[in-house]
């Protein structure tokens, strides 16, 4: 599968900071995004037990709803002290309505009797075309949590999350400097080498 400039591709996210991140990603490449929401597409539901499985769900669902390559993010937050959770269960813990100040505050809690804060992101960002071809791509970044959250920028957990090397969290970071280190985009210069035509 190859994108050129101008080609359209399909977020398929409801999450609207995730959709933003992908296109500010792309938009060096000329390629044309489009959000599942902005498409009315609905949201498969996620029974894989891998972020790799879960990203080909929702990228086979859009490739086939919206006739059109789709790319999926599915990644989330990995707690070395707490087993690896959330993990796959990252947005689940934020509730029906997406409220991430419950999903830290229960990490924060959950963490109360150890002192191992180290943590990593993962993104696997999985690519579907309408025929049913499939491609994977997958990042991450390690680094540890800290509390309380600081920070506006970002989403998610970004807030309680600092990498390695860095003092401040993804929540305080500009969102260009997160782009160039994040989860995301290490899954994403795969993807790009891949995919996208120069």
């Amino acid at each position: 599968m190859k994108l050129s400039r101008g080609s359209t591709l399909l977020v398929a996210s409801h999450n609207q900071g995730k959709v933003r991140e992908i296109a500010d990603l792309l938009s060096p490449f000329g390629i044309l995004v489009r959000g599942a929401v902005e498409l009315g597409l609905a949201e498969p539901e996620e029974e894989g037990t891998t972020f790799a499985e879960n990203a080909l769900v929702k990228a086979r669902a859009a490739a086939e709803e919206g006739g059109v390559i789709a790319l999926a993010d599915d990644s989330g937050l990995c707690v070395a002290a707490m087993g690896g959770a959330p993990g796959i269960y990252s947005a689940r813990w934020a509730g029906p309505n997406k409220d991430f100040t419950l999903a830290m505050a229960r990490v924060e809690r959950e963490l109360k009797a150890t002192r191992d804060r180290s943590a990593k992101f993962v993104c696997a960002l999985a690519l579907a075309a309408p025929s049913g071809q499939t491609e994977i791509f997958e990042g991450e970044v390690r680094g540890h949590l800290a509390f309380p959250p600081r920070g506006k920028n970002g989403f998610g957990y970004d807030p309680i999350f600092v990498a390695d090397g860095m003092n401040q969290t993804f929540g305080e970071i500009d969102p260009a400097q997160k782009h160039a280190i994040s989860h995301r985009a290490r899954a994403f210069e795969q993807f790009a080498c891949a995919v996208l035509s120069p």
